[in-house]
């Protein structure tokens, strides 16, 4: 069980700092008890959810050893293209939803790699594909940021200092 002030990565959300855990009346159903959680960088939300929630995955953030180890391995992570874009897609939705920062950057390397291939004919990503990178690199680089105590937008450049 999480506490107050832990940061936990809720769903497709994001990151989320547990603000409170209380009992109460949940969608009509019996007394329960809940994780209320502020996204941290969304601070108009507020999500309310079971501490038994099965259907969205909810775990701790990594720690700052966690994500310098993950960088560390970003090199020899196999990101496997796919050439069939209605596939590929799917293949990297289903990844964003399974909340791992691995698969996360999975995602990302798998559509650097299709970005650069089109730009070699003069082409472009195309928009569903870049959706799905926007979206992993935010999930990624908001975990990052709160494990490496930086912003999001600085994210970017540490990982590329730290792997040169």
């Amino acid at each position: 069980m999480f506490k107050i002030n832990d940061y936990v990565v809720y769903g497709t959300i994001g990151v989320c700092k547990i603000t409170d855990i209380t009992k109460g009346k949940y969608l009509g159903s019996l007394e329960t008890e809940y994780y209320v959680l502020q996204p941290v960088f969304n601070n108009k939300m507020v999500i309310k959810t079971p501490v038994d929630n099965k259907k969205v995955i909810m775990r701790s953030i990594l720690t700052k050893n966690d994500v310098l180890a993950l960088i560390d391995t970003m090199p020899y992570i196999e990101a496997v293209p796919v050439d069939n874009d209605r596939e590929r897609s799917e293949i990297c939705k289903a990844a964003l939803k399974t909340a791992d920062s691995r698969e996360w950057l999975k995602v990302i390397k798998i559509l650097k790699k299709e970005e650069e291939e089109k730009k070699a004919v003069g082409k472009k990503l195309n928009r569903i594909d870049e959706e799905i990178m926007k979206e992993a690199k935010r999930q990624l680089f908001e975990e990052f940021a709160i494990a490496l105590d930086i912003l999001p937008e600085e994210v970017h450049k540490y990982i590329i200092k730290h792997t040169s």
